[in-house]
């Protein structure tokens, strides 16, 4: 009776799992119903007067509202056909300045699509002021004791046919009543670094107070997932420390949140792309504001200064907006940014998980898909984990051996469970057994798991990453599920039930594997094995292809290792079959009574 009301329990809680599971993968893993032109964030120093929309963000992040995509692509016609811009053309770069307020506010990433389909289009970053999707940065000084400084609405004077490339930096100027002549020049290189260097010259003839500052300006209703293990929105380096402990949430309570120590960085992230504000030499307070109707600001404000006549004073930001390419974030740190690399949120495994993603990417350099780079990689974790795998076994087979003696204990000291513990523990000790050793490759593989899953999740390197037939996109789930015959039917199955091929897999790989160990002396724990790789398939199921990939991958590889090892300990295979003879026997016994 006991032992039914185990099975029954393990049932009902495996249940209350599998049909809660939606909700938290909804939470923590939601995904784009249909997909949309993915267009980034930005925004002016006012409120915008678009309304925000409801929807839950999803990891890629972008517009979610259908009607907010289509505003966004009439607002974006509208603004880059007024004229009064300056081309920026650049291999990781595309896009203008604005010369009124000298914005940079038009920025894609030539090197990345909006979904995988050739045609979507680069990724775009910046979008101009009072467009659903808004984000711009912005330099330029704040006029202390009466000095006219250049503001938004100042238009700036371009060199004839200026074109902002990595070979022909751009010079803006502008000159107030007063003699005071103000210049940006913009220079940019072939990722996604652009330098401004901001000059006042003091032409008057008294001496003026100017305070330099740089920003950049976002809406978060184009913000991705902001999730307890991966962090999007407000981000930044303050003496050398990389933060990730502000969301929108809290500056929008905060009104105000200043940066805590020096400002190495400062700025916003999603989980694939970042815009940051970066002071060369120079020492500034970095802050972050919530300007209302869902539009926030990165500020960098530099120390004001007193320009005499004919004194000069400049400093110099430079500008990150783009992908968040490891190799692109490295090279920046190596030529001084204090920790970019670390705006990934590779969060406190990283020294594991930075070795595991080099590994994968190298294997993928050679081999040239990165599905075939993962079997690679689970390929060698599996080699390597071998000699303890076949330790466990050999720990395994000597169990076997003593169960025996085991029972003879158990109906000794049946009623006394603490002596009968006691005396199984000296057998252990006697037999030299250890009962935890065959548990230890499948604790070795959660760190390697874990560390692939963050990798799929964070790298930009994986987004987009086909591997065969029908998976574009290693770093998202199985597009195609059973219940809707594979997309033929017009309907998307709920999260729970949306089981595809490699969930299928996976779960008819881990039955197998589960049915070469040896069977469980408690029936009750039997029938959980026996029910755990099917309610795995499930819980599976939503997470991204790549990691389906290497799991089953991963019980491939069991599979054969069992078999061999079960050739090297033959002992171990008689034992299951006598057990399995004696379990059918006990099961007849017990249908006749």
């Amino acid at each position: 009776m006991e032992k039914q009301r185990n099975i029954i329990l393990a049932v009902l809680l495996t249940a209350l799992v599998l049909f809660g599971w939606e909700a938290g993968v909804g939470y923590f893993y939601p995904q784009a119903k249909t997909p949309v032109q993915n267009v980034a964030a930005g925004g002016p120093d006012q409120a915008s007067n678009t309304q925000a929309t409801p929807g839950k963000p999803t990891r890629e992040g972008g517009l979610r509202d259908a009607a907010d995509v289509a505003l966004e692509q009439q607002d974006l016609k509208t603004a880059l056909a007024g004229g009064g811009r300056v081309a920026i053309a650049a291999p990781g770069l595309s896009g203008s300045i604005n010369l009124t307020g000298a914005i940079v506010d038009d920025l894609v990433l030539n090197r990345h699509r909006e979904t995988v389909e050739k045609n979507s289009g680069p990724v775009r970053i910046f979008s101009p002021a009072g467009t659903p999707a808004q984000q711009f940065a912005q330099v330029g000084w704040v006029g202390e004791g009466g000095v006219a400084a250049p503001g938004a609405q100042t238009v700036w004077t371009a060199p004839a046919n200026a074109r902002l490339t990595p070979a022909t930096p751009l010079t803006l100027t502008w000159t107030n009543p007063t003699g005071q002549r103000f210049a940006i020049t913009y220079s940019i290189d072939k990722d996604y670094m652009i330098t401004a260097v901001q000059t006042v010259e003091n032409g008057g003839g008294a001496p003026v107070t100017v305070k330099p500052f740089a920003l950049v300006n976002r809406t978060d209703r184009t913000a991705s997932l902001d999730t307890w293990n991966v962090h999007s929105g407000p981000i930044g380096a303050f003496d050398g420390s990389v933060t990730f402990s502000n969301n929108y949430k809290d500056v929008v309570e905060a009104k105000t949140v200043a940066g805590a120590g020096r400002t190495d960085w400062i700025g916003f992230t999603d989980i694939y792309w970042m815009s940051t504000l970066i002071p060369v030499n120079a020492k500034a307070e970095g802050t972050f504001r919530a300007l209302g109707n869902d539009i926030f600001r990165a500020d960098l404000v530099y120390d004001q200064q007193v320009l005499q006549p004919r004194q000069r004073l400049s400093v110099t930001t430079k500008l990150f907006a783009g992908a968040k390419e490891h190799n692109v974030l490295d090279a920046y740190e190596k030529q001084g940014i204090a920790n970019f690399g670390l705006s990934i949120d590779w969060g406190w495994f990283r020294w594991f998980e930075k070795p595991i993603f080099w590994l994968l990417t190298s294997l993928f350099k050679l081999v040239g898909n990165f599905g075939v780079a993962i079997i690679l990689l689970t390929a060698i974790v599996r080699g390597i984990m071998f000699p303890v795998a076949q330790r466990g076994f050999a720990s395994m087979a000597a169990m076997r051996a003593i169960q025996p003696k085991m029972k003879a204990i158990q109906e000794r000291y049946k009623d006394d469970k603490q002596k009968q513990q006691q005396e199984i523990m000296a057998l252990y000790k006697k037999e030299g057994v250890n009962p935890m050793a065959g548990c230890l490759p499948m604790f070795l593989q959660i760190p390697v798991f874990f560390a692939l899953y963050k990798t799929l999740m964070l790298a930009i390197e994986m987004r987009h990453q086909p591997f065969v037939a029908w998976i574009k996109d290693l770093s998202a789930p199985d597009p195609l599920h059973i219940l809707n015959l594979f997309g033929l039917l017009p309907f998307n199955p709920p999260a729970f039930l949306a089981i595809g091929v490699l969930a299928l897999l996976l779960g008819f790989t881990m039955f197998l594997q589960f049915k070469l160990n040896p069977a469980q002396m408690d029936p009750a724990q039997q029938q959980v094995f026996m029910i755990m790789p099917w309610f795995m398939m499930f819980v599976m199921a939503p997470f991204a292809s790549g990691l389906l990939v290497y799991w089953i991958t991963s019980n491939l590889l069991t599979i054969a290792q069992q078999k061999y090892l079960y050739s090297r300990h033959p002992q171990l295979k008689a034992q299951q079959e006598k057990d399995a003879a004696d379990k059918a026997r006990a099961n007849e016994r017990d249908a006749k009574a």
